[in-house]
């Protein structure tokens, strides 16, 4: 790579239809199949963030004091937050824990194909000029182990809170994901490109830190989050090898400037689509509790009895349409039902939804009862209520750790079993026999596979097809990440 120059992006070929929608380039470059759909949208991209400022330096010996300065910044910012916490201030981010799991769901599409756009470097694992990009996709991967594989370990908290469906979100909510799957399938034409990509994704950003702490107040496991801030240090971590990875591709031969104005160009992709805080700011209680409801309308339009009326209407005749659904509501909190800026135990639609013998067990998702909860909580925009009334009533939210710390008394049997947090079960593997002995037979036949491989390089070519960020999380692309580590030593 030192004595030869890099690739030349491919010319550019007409238009094709759709480039300014991410959801349907995401879900179409997922199935790692459309090369020539990611290109085009890769240069769609690149040309919307020309106009993005940026403050990566212009040279390489200056920018390892600029990941410097940056992790100063942001860790002063950060000590800055904590002394306002520690004064009283209230979150910064999350409101509500309704808020914190939207959050959770809102960059769902980027962190579930973490790590995706270094995908194709996998390719030159026989060039030493690589070994800090595959490095950094092989942590991404967690080598293997499925409790460090970052993709699974954000699946895992998606599952326990009930927000695995993300797939309506708005359409610049997919656009960072598409951009990574982008790269992942163009990494031999768009190398200086991805190369900058990973040098900007891979800096500590101070809502890291913040949502981290703030997850943790609420009750969220946040160790995704927390294993970035540790990954990702400017020392030893994810930010030093990106440069690293820089300085051992960046042209001694070829055309040096060419190569980083394209580096800056592709660190630009990193502003595009919805970020972290627009992310949490795009959540408005209200709307979405109105339009959870609306969307269970649809369903539950027919299933209700006559008997039940709500001002005069049955509940069927109020679900009919999902646009009565606010007037619906307030008909509810007239009649008692609800009692708004009081704790949800306090209305009795609440105690129709949660708990197990509840006459509507099963119908509202973890994610769904939170929103219904914390809305319920909240007085009504307009009402003489206090916000800090409602925040003295509303039930005490243990954090992570005491969640976990309470878990620990119980298994030392120091607490009675009814007092166990709810949401705690670890991850498990299918019990079915069935489905026991079709991962078993998949990882035999990798073996046998593998085993039959005539050199090196033909088992490493089995290995990267089945680490691709559509596969690397399974059970066999799990497996293969494993053999892939060991072999590339």
């Amino acid at each position: 790579m030192q004595t030869t120059a890099f690739a030349q992006r491919p010319a550019a070929s007409a238009p094709t239809p759709g480039l300014d929608a991410a959801k349907p380039v995401y879900d179409r470059l997922a199935l790692m199949e459309d090369r020539q759909l990611a290109a085009n949208y890769l240069e769609a991209r690149l040309a919307e963030a020309t106009a993005l400022p940026s403050d990566l330096p212009d040279t390489l010996d200056q920018m390892a004091d600029w990941i410097v300065r940056h992790t100063d910044a942001v860790g002063s910012a950060y000590r800055a937050y904590l002394a306002e916490r520690k004064a009283g201030a209230p979150r910064r981010y999350f409101a509500t824990k309704a808020q914190a799991l939207y959050f959770l769901k809102a960059v769902a599409p980027t962190k579930l194909v973490d790590g995706a756009w270094l995908y194709g470097v996998l390719q030159r694992w026989d060039d030493e000029d690589f070994r800090p990009l595959i490095r950094i996709y092989l942590e991404e991967l967690g080598n293997g182990v499925p409790d460090k594989n970052h993709v699974l370990i954000y699946r895992k908290l998606l599952a326990q809170h009930g927000c695995e469906q993300w797939q309506d979100l708005p359409d610049t909510h997919f656009v960072q994901g598409a951009i990574q799957l982008a790269l992942a399938q163009n990494a031999e034409s768009f190398l200086p490109e991805l190369i900058g990509y990973n040098l900007g994704y891979e800096q500590l950003p101070l809502h890291l830190l913040i949502t981290s702490y703030e997850l943790n107040e609420l009750g969220i496991d946040p160790y995704y989050f927390t294993l970035h801030v540790t990954v990702d240090n400017a020392a030893t971590g994810h930010a030093h090898t990106a440069l690293e990875g820089l300085k051992q591709i960046v042209p001694r031969v070829g055309d040096a400037a060419d190569f980083l104005r394209r580096v800056a160009a592709g660190f630009r992709l990193n502003d595009l689509g919805v970020g972290t805080t627009q992310a949490i700011a795009g959540f408005d209680l209200e709307r979405e509790t109105v339009a959870m409801l609306a969307a269970k309308a649809t369903v539950g339009k027919n299933m209700h009895s006559d008997y039940c009326r709500v001002a005069g209407r049955t509940v069927n005749d109020w679900l009919a349409d999902p646009a009565q659904i606010p007037l619906f509501l307030e008909k509810l909190e007239a009649q008692g039902w609800i009692r708004r800026g009081e704790p949800a135990e306090n209305s009795r639609f609440w105690k129709l939804i949660h708990g197990e013998r509840a006459e509507m067990f099963g119908v509202f998702s973890p994610y769904e009862q939170q929103l219904l909860q914390d809305w319920i909580a909240t007085p009504r925009a307009g009402t003489q209520q206090a916000a800090s009334e409602s925040d003295a009533a509303a039930p005490r939210v243990l954090s992570h750790r005491a969640m976990l710390r309470s878990m620990e008394s119980l298994n030392q049997g120091t607490a009675p079993r009814s007092s166990a947090p709810r949401g705690l079960i670890r991850y498990r593997f299918p019990e079915d026999e069935h489905a026991w002995e079709s991962i078993g037979c998949e990882l035999r036949l990798l073996e046998a596979r593998l085993a039959a491989t005539a050199s090196k390089d033909e088992a490493m070519d089995l290995l990267v097809g089945l680490m691709a960020p559509d596969r690397h999380h399974t059970s066999a692309g799990l497996m293969a990440t494993r053999v892939f580590s060991r072999l590339y030593g």
